[in-house]
């Protein structure tokens, strides 16, 4: 009787334990249910984590890809460029027929087109895989604005308009790359928008560092699309001719680049008067305050009697150089690699040396790298000044040539800028 009574009241338990309305076996295969339909549910959630997991990372690594694939490209691509480039810069310095100067012109037009469109590419897709590594480091501004405004000078008054450049003597801290690649893309768009007046490159000093501004007296921008422009594929208003080729991510890359470099950028405009473009950099202190440097020369012979050595893997570079250089008035002597160099040297028992060493990065299969050759050959000849050209935007590459002194330009090469690294060695500074 007793456990008949404790039986009872367990039963009771159980059933007053239940789901209300329910019997206890019905219950139980209730909860048995929604255990199943847990189980299950978690497991397709796992799954579709592991699938979304699996896809992010094919997708990461197709764009690594991508952005590998656009920089084997672009550097193949770029060395015919840069022969082509350096072919019609020696033209220019030739006292041509009218007719042959407009047509080399055109050429060098075209050529610079399709220098800007290759690099906007390249620079977008290594910013959408997040690959692109700011090398910061101080250095003179002038040193970025003196070669700008020199260039866009040129191009300023092709269509008319002045350009009125303030030269400041600050020091900052950026990469001078990237932040080029900003002050150029304000410099292109105010000269593509602007139909009359002038341009204005020149810098601020403010708190903690230096605002390098871009000005100009275009048709202004309205409030409303002040934002826009920042983003991928927008203009600042109709195409200006038939020659502007642009792809609209000009200030696209600006926005990205500038986030890289934590550089704040400003825009203020009053529509029909003009507007005026910012990016604000930190101040920079170089390790050892050389002497003010004056502004560098353009024209005249500086040049005259440099002697320089050229390496690069391949011969249409070496030509279009020496046509270039010798143009300059320099002494020049080429070889495809150091060992071509050697033996062309050792064959000559005077010992010839060389004021400046400008070397390719990337030489031939099976041959040391720029670095090596330059090391190299300054066992040979101690101080013996070196360029580094290459194709590769890498930050680690420029940080080793700063560390060793050396200069360091990038393919395809501005004859502007080289003329400057050379005139700044001649006067016994390294850029």
């Amino acid at each position: 009787m007793r456990l008949r009574r404790i039986a009872a009241a367990l039963m009771e338990r159980v059933e007053s334990a239940g789901v209300a309305g329910a019997a206890p076996y019905a219950a139980f295969e209730h909860a048995v249910l929604l255990a199943e339909q847990v189980r299950e549910r978690t497991e397709a959630l796992q799954q579709t984590l592991a699938e979304l997991h699996a896809a992010k990372a094919e997708a990461e690594a197709a764009n690594l890809s991508k952005t590998r694939f656009l920089a084997a490209v672009s550097h193949d691509l770029m060395q015919p460029l840069n022969a082509a480039r350096l072919f019609t810069s020696a033209l220019e310095e030739h006292d041509l027929p009218a007719p042959s100067t407009r047509l080399v012109g055109h050429v060098g037009r075209s050529l610079q087109d399709v220098e800007a469109l290759l690099g906007t590419l390249v620079d977008i897709s290594r910013l959408d895989a997040g690959v692109l590594e700011p090398d910061v480091a101080p250095f003179p501004v002038a040193r970025l604005l003196d070669v700008l405004a020199e260039e866009f000078r040129q191009m300023a008054a092709a269509r008319g308009l002045e350009l009125h450049y303030v030269r400041s003597d600050a020091v900052v801290a950026s990469d001078l790359a990237l932040l080029a690649r900003v002050v150029r893309n304000f410099l292109t768009n105010a000269i593509r928008y602007t139909e009359h007046g002038r341009i204005l490159l020149g810098c601020r000093r403010r708190a903690g560092g230096l605002e390098i501004l871009v000005g100009d007296t275009g048709p202004g921008i309205p409030e409303a699309q002040r934002e826009a422009i920042f983003q991928e594929f927008q203009r600042l208003g109709e195409r200006r001719d038939a020659e502007d080729r642009g792809l609209g991510l000009g200030l696209a890359i600006v926005d990205r680049i500038a986030g890289i470099l934590d550089h704040p950028l400003r825009l203020a405009s009053v529509p029909g008067r003009g507007s005026l473009f910012a990016v604000r950099v930190p101040a920079g202190r170089l390790p050892a305050a050389p002497p003010s440097a004056p502004a560098p020369a353009w024209e005249g012979d500086v040049l005259a009697g440099t002697r320089v050595w050229v390496v690069d893997d391949d011969p249409g570079i070496c030509e279009g150089m020496t046509a270039l250089l010798a143009g300059w008035g320099c002494e020049v002597r080429t070889a495809t690699s150091l060992a071509a160099l050697e033996a062309d040297l050792d064959a000559h028992a005077s010992g010839e040396a060389a004021d400046v060493l400008l070397v390719d990065y990337h030489l031939g299969e099976g041959d040391p790298d720029g670095l090596a050759v330059a090391a190299r050959l300054r066992e040979r000849q101690p101080g013996l000044a070196v360029v580094v050209i290459t194709a590769n935007h890498d930050a680690s590459i420029k940080s080793l040539t700063r560390q060793r002194g050396y200069g360091c330009l990038l393919k395809p090469l501005k004859p502007l800028r080289l003329r400057m690294q050379l005139v700044g060695l001649q006067g016994g500074g390294s850029e």
